[in-house]
């Protein structure tokens, strides 16, 4: 992605989140039905959906601002490099399964499509809008959390970066704890 794409995808974010002097940001990572319920979903993925409602109420009420990243691919998914080492076709744009899981729909004001795991488009917007405190919530702990989870800890070194572990969920309990852990190790704060 050239400079001056991102920069124009940074404003544009810009743009819809407002110039307010705000320096809280909750992410709400790929909370979409393929992970919830569809292709890729799992029990634990069902069961932390209404805590992310919870805490997206909450940080409304404190006037935190908002992003919800959206998994996105296209109907080539199975011949990417992704789609090679998971074949199993998900969020294809434009779909059912690509959509924010219903519940979460009336919240929805921001949305990052992401062609990948971690959008270094967050961190760079996150870096310019000099957000002191960011917490992430979602799924997969173990892939798409974890991998902007430390792309924003990469971008802001000194803001308080954070996870909910009740509003996450991994491909696995075990693989969940495991990623917990290691962001743990670089400075993440893990909520429980």
């Amino acid at each position: 992605m050239s400079d001056e794409c991102l920069e124009r995808i940074v404003q544009e974010l810009a743009e819809r989140i407002g110039e307010g002097d705000m320096k809280k940001l909750l992410v709400v990572v790929d909370m979409q039905n393929d992970f919830v319920d569809g292709s890729l979903g799992t029990k634990e993925a069902k069961e932390i959906v209404a805590n992310v409602v919870d805490k997206i109420k909450d940080a409304r009420e404190e006037e935190t601002d908002i992003i919800f990243t959206r998994d996105t691919h296209q109907e080539n998914y199975l011949s990417t490099r992704e789609g090679r080492k998971l074949p199993v076709v998900h969020c294809i744009e434009g779909t059912h399964g690509w959509e924010i899981v219903g519940a979460l729909k009336p919240y929805v004001t921001k949305v990052l499509d992401k062609p990948t795991f971690g959008s270094t488009v967050l961190a760079h917007f996150a870096s310019r809008r000099e957000y002191t405190d960011i917490e992430l919530v979602g799924l997969c702990t173990d892939i798409c959390v974890i991998s902007n989870a430390l792309l924003l800890k990469a971008a802001l070194p000194e803001a308080n970066i954070s996870v909910d572990a009740s509003c996450c969920a991994g491909v696995t309990p075990e693989s969940h704890e495991a990623a917990l852990t290691t962001m743990q190790m670089c400075q993440i704060e893990i909520l429980r």
